[in-house]
């Protein structure tokens, strides 16, 4: 029977005999087809030590190129063009081609940024040069005097360097140094030079471009006057300490006119170069950003193919190579084709082979899915990927997932806001899945759109069931309560603090409300009291019948795994233990449900009915419950039981539940210790009668003694976590009932704490404005608080539930995953790194 995702596909072990010359396009044709996992048949081997390690080499340096490419077209701001079309592996005499275009670009590419860098350097420095001559009339005409002045007073105080410089003519040192240092340059000049030095700056107006970094740069010029060697040599160390740079400035007017107008001819001339030389680089970079995808999947194929090589066996005559794989049986013929196509394109003479590999190696375990099914699949083997064979619970999750989300998040209006934003999602899939989502959290939304498309689904199909949307109610086929204002003349001040006791019939008019809750209870005070009964009810109801369903799923790995004893040794006291304990808890709440109603008279009366926690804690017990009746309700008819017979019925229960205990527990290792006997007694003997006996004997045996106590201790564990856990886990499924009171408190206090707020508004001209901000602020909550955060709380919880109390009656997740070698996965990889 083919089970298809209910399942893992059955897979087989096959081995693979390709000649020489066609191995690398068969190889290409089974990237293309993805349907083949290759097996590492050099494990002992070096990487560096494989046949193909200097192709692999090869096409390291070629993706090397081509990054650089990419950054450099990336720095210009260049689109590249991606077509979505997917090219065969390059043949490997192109591999040479391939290396010598890249090797030439490369170097076309270095040297015009070269001489770029060296142009920009010779401009900045022209620039620089341009600013100090046009500063320095100005300062000098400025200056002079004071400095001067300056000067003779430093003579009069007697000051060593001035004495040193009193006789020499003034000097200048002029340069250009970054802003944010000028500060730091003058408190030194000043200091070192003992006030001898007078600086005068001016900051450049215009950002000037570094042509290392190319960042743009704030500058300013200075000019130091002072007098003597020594000072000049001072200030030049000093100007170099700071990364200054000093430029010669003549020192008459004329001469500085003159070579102004020259930097200024030579400025003109660089400016011609650069253009020039920036239109180079721009054609060669666009002609390279219209093929760099292509070689990007040229050069990831042709290096894919030579690390699979590398997985191959060299057969002795050195003619073919060898390579074993798993292939789902349904892609056998499929393989076999992509493998003729490889080999008629090589050329080759001789056809592949493939042979069977009978092995007792556990393959891998490979589940086909779509677009739909993916994201459920994902989830399961984010908790552990299936055993070979083993039942998948993704086809249930499918379901089960949003369900139970639906179940704690609960709104009709959040679930259609979350059902409109994945379903925008999904109409749009081709245009954002064409995109390479950046942002983790962005692309694993648009990973999980089905997902969170069906949770918004079910989010409003349980919001109509609480009738709750925004914490509101819609009242659609008419209240089932006499509470009108026409009927009793209930102010606001009453509802306020108005109760609906059931029982009351003046109040209820005995039919319920056709689907879901009744409308009136949004505005009664026992509104939760009455929520929390039915959800916590709701909630022990889902949760048993999903665990019985995971333990029947057990059956389905038994008998796939061939082992029938388990279904009379494990799940039929499993079931048993089960539904006798919980399963009697779910029929007692249907059964209250059922019997108990506000229009009833005595026993039955909804004031009558007994407490199901006491019940099933009195059944632990063996106590009665009649006994706890108060005599008022015992004389009105009311018991402690919903029917006669109930408390033997009980104990029956009970009993049989404790002996599901042993039986887990003891039956299945007797079973294996009889096997195992009666094994040794079918055996023959390990030595004749005149053989004496060995000391291995006692040895074997103590072995096989170890070996059955491991069993005994596997199986005492397992028997005591699953009666733990089967307590636990109902306890679990209550989660259910508390996010969704959660969820619904949380947005009655929205709604009441904000938004009234701007409804109660009686400004005239300011009210709307006012209604509209607080409205604003109101949806942002909404938004991230109660869909956004309520909603991954909801899901991680739902997701336990999962994982936890349902995979764990019948899941072990200990296998592999089938990982094929397909070059389009490879690219999706690559493509998430960078």
């Amino acid at each position: 029977m083919d089970w298809g995702l209910f399942k893992s596909e059955h897979m087989e072990l096959y081995q693979l005999f390709l000649q020489t010359e066609a191995v690398y396009n068969c190889v290409s044709e089974l990237g293309e087809l993805g349907a083949v996992q290759f097996r590492d048949l050099n494990p002992n081997v070096n990487a560096f030590q494989r046949k193909f390690v200097n192709e692999v080499r090869r096409c390291d340096e070629m993706e090397r190129k081509l990054k650089y490419f990419e950054r450099e077209i990336n720095k210009d701001e260049i689109p590249m063009l991606d077509t979505g079309e997917s090219p065969e592996a390059p043949q490997p005499r192109e591999m040479i081609d391939l290396e010598a275009s890249f090797e030439k670009l490369e170097n076309e590419l270095k040297e015009v940024n070269g001489n770029s860098e060296t142009l920009k350097k010779n401009y900045l420095e022209l620039t620089e040069l341009k600013h100090i001559l046009l500063k320095a009339q100005h300062f000098f005409d400025e200056e002079t005097q004071h400095v001067q002045e300056g000067i003779q007073q430093s003579l009069v105080a007697n000051d060593e360097v001035g004495r040193q410089g009193a006789s020499g003519q003034l000097n200048f040192v002029a340069g250009v140094i970054k802003r944010e240092r000028v500060h730091a340059f003058e408190l030194m000049l000043w200091r070192a030079c003992r006030g001898n030095v007078f600086l005068r700056q001016a900051e450049i107006e215009e950002p000037l471009e570094d042509p290392v970094s190319g960042e743009m740069v704030n500058k300013n010029v200075y000019i130091a006057f002072f007098q003597g060697d020594q000072l000049k040599s001072r200030v030049k160390k000093i100007s170099e300490g700071f990364r200054a740079t000093v430029y010669p400035c003549p020192e008459t007017p004329t001469e500085r006119r003159e070579m102004k107008t020259g930097v200024l001819t030579r400025i003109e001339d660089l400016n011609t170069v650069l253009a020039q030389t920036q239109d180079h680089r721009q054609r060669v970079l666009v002609a390279a950003a219209k093929n760099i995808r292509i070689w990007f999947i040229k050069v990831r194929k042709i290096k894919a193919i030579y690390h699979t090589l590398n997985l191959f066996n060299l057969d002795v005559t050195q003619k073919c190579l060898i390579a074993e794989c798993w292939i789902a049986v349904d892609d056998v013929s499929a393989v076999q084709l992509a493998l003729r196509r490889g080999s008629e394109r090589a050329g080759s003479s001789l056809s592949p082979v493939m042979n069977r590999i009978p092995t007792s190696e556990a393959p891998p375990t490979f589940n086909r899915t779509n677009k739909f099914t993916n994201g459920f699949q994902t989830l399961v083997d984010a908790y552990g990927v299936a055993n070979y064979r083993e039942m998948n619970p993704a086809p249930y999750t499918v379901i089960t997932f949003p369900f139970l989300f639906g179940v704690m998040f609960g709104d009709l209006g959040h679930g259609c806001i979350m059902a409109l934003f994945a379903l925008w999602m999904v109409l749009n899939e081709r245009k954002l899945g064409a995109k390479r989502i950046d942002n983790e959290i962005a692309a694993i939304f648009f990973g999980g759109r089905y997902i969170i498309l069906l949770m918004g689904i079910f989010s409003m199909y349980t919001g109509i069931i609480y009738n709750d949307i925004f914490s509101k109610s819609l009242n659609i086929f008419g209240s089932s309560w006499r509470i009108g204002f026409t009927e009793l003349e209930i102010n606001s001040t009453e509802l306020e603090t108005l109760m609906l006791p059931p029982e009351n019939a003046s109040c209820y008019r005995g039919d319920p409300y056709p689907f879901g809750f009744d409308p009136v209870w949004q505005i009664t005070e026992n509104k939760v009291t009455y929520q929390n009964a039915f959800k916590m009810k709701l909630s022990v109801l889902l949760g048993v019948a999903q665990m019985v369903f995971g333990v029947a799923l057990s059956v389905f790995n038994y008998v796939n795994f061939r082992q029938i004893s388990d279904i009379f040794t494990m799940f039929l006291p499993q079931m048993l233990f089960l539904l006798c304990l919980f399963g009697w808890l779910c029929v007692l709440c249907l059964l209250k449900w059922s019997m108990y109603s506000a229009s009833y008279d005595g026993r039955y009366s909804a004031h009558c009915a007994p407490s199901l926690l006491l019940i099933f804690i009195n059944m632990f017990l063996l106590k009665d419950s009649d006994a706890e009746v108060d005599e008022d309700d015992a004389k009105s008819g009311c018991q402690g039981y919903l029917f006669d017979g109930q408390r033997e019925l009980q104990y029956g229960l009970l009993a049989l539940g404790v002996i599901c205990i042993p039986w887990m527990l003891l039956v299945k290792p007797i079973i294996i210790y009889r096997q195992r006997k009666a094994a040794a007694r079918a055996a023959p003997l390990p030595h004749t009668a005149a053989e004496p006996r060995t000391s291995d004997a006692p040895a074997a045996a103590h072995e096989e003694e170890e070996e059955f106590s491991e069993v005994c201790i596997h199986q005492a564990i397992h028997t005591v976590e699953y009666v733990l856990g089967s307590i636990s886990h109902t306890a679990s499924y209550l989660r259910l009932w508390a996010l969704s009171l959660a969820h619904s408190q949380l947005s009655e206090v929205l709604w009441t704490m904000i938004l009234v707020n701007g409804f109660m508004l009686t400004t005239e001209y300011y009210g709307s404005v006012i209604l509209f901000a607080i409205f604003a602020m109101w949806a942002a909550l909404t938004v991230s608080i109660l869909i956004v955060m309520e909603g991954l709380s909801a899901f991680l919880h739902t997701l336990r539930l999962h994982w936890v109390e349902f995979q764990s009656k019948f899941y072990k997740g200990e296998g592999y995953l089938f990982t094929p070698f397909s070059f389009r996965e490879i690219l999706k990889e690559a493509d998430a790194v960078e």
